[in-house]
């Protein structure tokens, strides 16, 4: 087995709160075994480009409380075609990386499985994405945060709500997932959530904000981006046909879900997965993300973890119908 002696650490895809942590869990834990590390910024486009720097324990001081990338992210076209991935290639062995740190989520995971193979360069992943939609981790990196950051808001917008009487259609993040929707719709009281994995009946949800309780005139219905229906601005339009008295209001949150100080879960989780990314390279794991399972540092190869096919707990749906009467 080859010694390791130098670890190229990047982000990439969106941003996630914690993946600071997890950055300096890895400096930090590679200067521990006497590895050299080198900050890759941008993502895979900085990785094209040369974008390559040192670092050291002082690079990765007092950046665990913060959100956001120190080492920036992009989304890189060029690195989808084979000639944009020997230009990285190139700058690695320029550069003296030989092996590999990618956080994020699937697409940098795809795009790092291509590549380990293609070049034979031994990389792993850690889970960095708000959307927790990645097999082979219970949480990921920034899910914690970004439900946290979601509840607060909502929290917010209810108490106006219940000043004027309102019914407030509120989009979270969830393109291909409604796990952020889900959670944040169980903990904010929500009449009722619309996800992804569900196909959406308007007639119901308009069912139950007819038929729920009299004495509640205020109500708050939580849409992920990625419904069928077209998200919350095309669920207000039918709210607002079906009931013109109520005073029915859109409201998106962005990506205020994405930034902000990173919770103390997401904070460990970093910590734990940015350490044993590195001593799994030490011992020979490639082309695999570091995640958690049961409290248990785990090893699933890209390929799985890639998949969005993490599946809804029906129970979870249940939860809101019995909760919102």
């Amino acid at each position: 087995m080859t010694q390791i002696k130098n670890i190229g650490v990047f982000t990439s895809g969106g941003d996630a709160p914690g993946m600071n942590a997890a950055i300096r869990a890895v400096v930090r834990s590679a200067i521990y075994y006497g590895i050299n590390v080198t900050g890759i910024r941008r993502g895979y486009e900085g990785m094209i480009n040369g974008e390559f720097f040192a670092m050291d324990r002082k690079s990765v001081s007092n950046i665990i409380q913060r959100g956001g990338t120190i080492l920036k992210t992009a989304r890189s076209e060029q690195f989808r075609t084979p000639e944009g991935r020997k230009l990285a290639y190139d700058q690695l062995k320029k550069h003296g990386v030989d092996a590999l740190v990618a956080i994020g989520g699937d697409g940098t995971f795809t795009g790092a499985h291509i590549f380990g193979e293609e070049f034979d360069i031994p990389v792993v992943g850690l889970p960095g994405t708000i959307d927790n939609d990645l097999l082979g981790t219970d949480f990921t990196i920034g899910y914690d945060t970004a439900i946290n950051t979601v509840i607060d808001a909502v929290d917010k917008i209810r108490d106006t709500a219940e000043s004027h009487d309102r019914v407030f259609i509120v989009e979270v993040m969830g393109r291909d997932s409604g796990l952020i929707a889900l959670r944040t719709g169980i903990a904010s009281g929500a009449e009722a959530i619309v996800i992804p994995e569900s196909k959406t009946n308007i007639d119901a949800l308009c069912e139950r904000l007819e038929h729920g309780r009299k004495d509640k005139l205020s109500k708050i219905v939580i849409v992920a981006e990625g419904d069928d229906v077209g998200g919350a601005f095309e669920i207000g339009r039918h709210v607002k046909e079906r009931f013109p008295h109520y005073d029915t209001r859109v409201s998106i949150l962005g990506h205020i879900q994405r930034g902000g100080r990173p919770s103390c879960m997401d904070r460990v989780l970093a910590s734990r997965v940015g350490v044993a990314a590195v001593e799994a390279l030490k011992d020979g794991h490639r082309n695999e993300m570091i995640g958690v399972i049961h409290n248990e540092i785990s090893y699933t190869p890209f390929e799985h973890a890639c998949k969005h096919n993490v599946e809804i707990n029906p129970n979870f749906l249940k939860l809101v119908e019995i909760l919102a009467i």
